[in-house]
């Protein structure tokens, strides 16, 4: 529950855009409200409804508290930059387990995932090395980081060619993502998201804000 729904995708989503936006705090991000807004619809419209409860803590009430309580502590000093460490090594966890459960449900369908693509293709912009203002930025330790950035050597912010045959590689690579994206029909959004991520300056923070009010649920406060 705590890995693949209610914390640690929401802890990556925010490392991801948490570096493209110049963040350097978690509990700093949480005060954004695109990056709420994201976060909350990745958690509640997408996780909630297919994670398993494990019945000793419910879901719901652990995601509010992380939300409400957990995330904005300024006393928890956790860090975009920390939490960016290994990603390849976690997204078949923190969002693959959720996107097998939309594909072995009949009642439900991978075409209704919005939030889970936009970030799955916000760290595929983050690769790129440049934040939302084209400065370059360190990136976090990853044991991939090196292959993966010279499949989109030739992306840069501002590309107007096709990013398909610079992606299939990545998206079609089932050990970071625990399937073919582009086989179950997800790549094609995840394409969608990033180049929108990579048309210039401002398009991460653009994105984000626009699909989180066209395509997410409003939450109270």
């Amino acid at each position: 529950m705590k890995v693949t729904a209610c914390l640690n995708p929401l802890h990556t989503a925010l490392a991801i855009f948490g570096n493209l936006l110049g963040y350097q705090f978690i509990w700093e991000e949480i005060a954004d409200n695109d990056l709420l807004g994201l976060v909350k619809n990745l958690g509640y419209r997408e996780a909630l409804p297919v994670v398993k409860d494990p019945g000793i803590l419910h879901p719901k009430p652990f995601i509010d508290l992380l939300l409400n309580q957990r995330l904005p502590n300024r006393n928890i000093p956790d860090t975009p930059q920390r939490i960016a460490t290994d990603t390849s090594q976690k997204l078949s966890i923190r969002y693959g387990v959720t996107i097998q459960h939309y594909l072995d449900d009949p009642q439900r369908s991978v075409d209704d995932l919005e939030f889970i693509p936009l970030v799955l293709a916000g760290w595929c912009r983050y690769l790129l090395g440049v934040d939302d203002q084209g400065q370059a930025f360190t990136l976090s330790p990853d044991p991939l980081l090196k292959p993966l950035q010279k499949k989109l050597a030739e992306v840069h912010l501002g590309f107007h060619g096709d990013v398909h045959q610079y992606l299939q590689p990545i998206l079609s690579n089932k050990e970071i993502f625990g399937n073919d994206l582009d086989a179950i029909g997800l790549g094609t959004k995840v394409e969608h998201y990033f180049k929108a991520l990579i048309k210039g300056k401002n398009a991460v923070r653009e994105t984000v804000k626009n699909t989180v009010a066209e395509k997410g649920i409003a939450f109270a406060k």
